[in-house]
């Protein structure tokens, strides 16, 4: 079917600003997400910062959802639907909209509160009302409860390329004419288990991220949730919708080589596909949202694997990660939803935090620091994630 996809909502619930205009105004100012950790005892760890969403109070947001019933990333999955919902002023049809939701760790704070009371207590029967909380596929249910929906409800555990899987599924959903609307993001909730992962492989930055900086020591583990709505243009027309972006086509690949190295063929593979289906060439490409994460290896491979497609002079290329920090299975749908508002409003999001240039990266524009006015028509969201599932999603502005 020749259907074309669209965004007409985006609900985000970040550190550097929950919904679109006070996120619009983080992205645009640069603003820094990563703080110091409270969301659990940091003591004994030598990183200690984390990008928190620090005003979330989801009672104030949500209609449906009884707050003590669900765990913090279903929580975040659903206030985040709703705020894309209001955003776009839509009727939803119950049974013809789709929920797909991306993450990482599901649920696993609950795990961790349930581990903790094992070791200091001793074994005994969990709490009933944790264990509940645990199944990562309440993420998409969460969302279907608090929009009333009775269409498929899916959650996806591709890791840190979760966004871009779930928005890359909601389109094939509405291209086939399987549904009328979805619902598509991520949520990914900072706790002890996920950030002493990341501690122990010496992944994490000491204090604020610094992607494709000579001096960058690692990622800092981030929360929170994105969704967006996609729907026909045809239908956004119809009811005289705001629309963001169109979604162009995706590709993927999978490295299948190692768990956590990347590889930068792969990569350029993912790259090729979404071009190929999205029908344009690499020079029409005016700004890439990268994955970014600020490690050494993921920025250089990242970054050859930009020129093996684009050759000597790449586009702007900036992360957002300098600015929220890594939320992991909703990282690529936060790219998304940057990548929509640079080609709405017309600016390129900044890499915060950057002071010295590194030599090896000399050909990337990284938009360093602060945001650049520029007339984006055609935008390339990076995500990878462990085990190799690479993700590109490319949006353009409706014509």
């Amino acid at each position: 079917m020749n259907r074309r996809i669209v965004i007409t909502g985006i609900g985000p619930v970040s550190g550097i600003g929950t919904g679109v205009a006070e996120f619009t105004r983080g992205l645009r100012t640069g603003r820094n997400g990563v703080v110091p950790i409270s969301r659990f005892d940091s003591a004994g760890f030598e990183r200690k910062v984390a990008g928190e969403v620090g005003d979330f109070r989801p009672e104030s947001l949500l209609r449906r959802l009884d707050v003590d019933d669900w765990g913090s990333t279903s929580l975040f999955a659903a206030a985040a639907a709703r705020l894309a919902v209001d955003d776009a002023g839509i009727d939803l049809p119950a049974s013809r909209t789709a929920v797909v939701m991306g993450t990482t760790n599901g649920e696993i704070a609950p795990l961790v509160d349930i581990t903790a009371d094992w070791f200091r207590d001793g074994p005994a029967v969990p709490d009933r009302a944790s264990v509940r909380k645990l199944p990562a596929s309440r993420l998409g249910l969460a969302v279907s409860r608090e929009l009333g929906l009775r269409g498929e409800a899916t959650t996806l555990a591709t890791a840190c390329a979760a966004g871009n899987y779930a928005l890359g599924h909601a389109f094939d959903l509405l291209t086939l004419g399987e549904a009328d609307v979805a619902i598509a993001g991520g949520a990914d909730s900072v706790n002890r288990f996920v950030h002493a992962g990341f501690h122990r492989i010496g992944a994490l930055t000491a204090d604020r991220c610094r992607p494709f900086d000579a001096d960058r020591t690692g990622i800092a583990t981030a929360e929170g949730g994105i969704a967006l709505v996609l729907e026909t243009l045809d239908s956004a027309r119809a009811r005289g919708a705001r629309v963001y972006a169109e979604i162009l086509g995706y590709g993927m690949s999978c490295d299948a080589i190692h768990p956590v190295a990347p590889d930068a063929d792969s990569i350029a593979r993912a790259i090729r596909s979404a071009h190929k289906r999205s029908g344009i060439a690499p020079d029409q490409v005016d700004y890439i949202c990268a994955h970014g994460t600020g490690t050494r290896a993921n920025d250089v491979v990242e970054s050859t694997a930009v020129r093996a497609v684009f050759g000597a002079v790449p586009p702007p290329m900036s992360s957002v990660k300098s600015m929220l920090g890594h939320t992991m299975g909703a990282a690529s749908g936060f790219g998304a939803a940057a990548s929509a508002l640079s080609i709405h409003h017309g600016f390129l999001p900044p890499t915060i935090n950057h002071v010295t240039p590194d030599p090896e990266l000399q050909d990337i524009d990284i938009v360093p620091n602060e945001a650049r006015d520029a007339d984006v028509s055609i935008v390339q969201n990076h995500g990878f994630a462990f085990f190799g599932n690479n993700a590109i999603i490319v949006l353009g502005r409706p014509e």
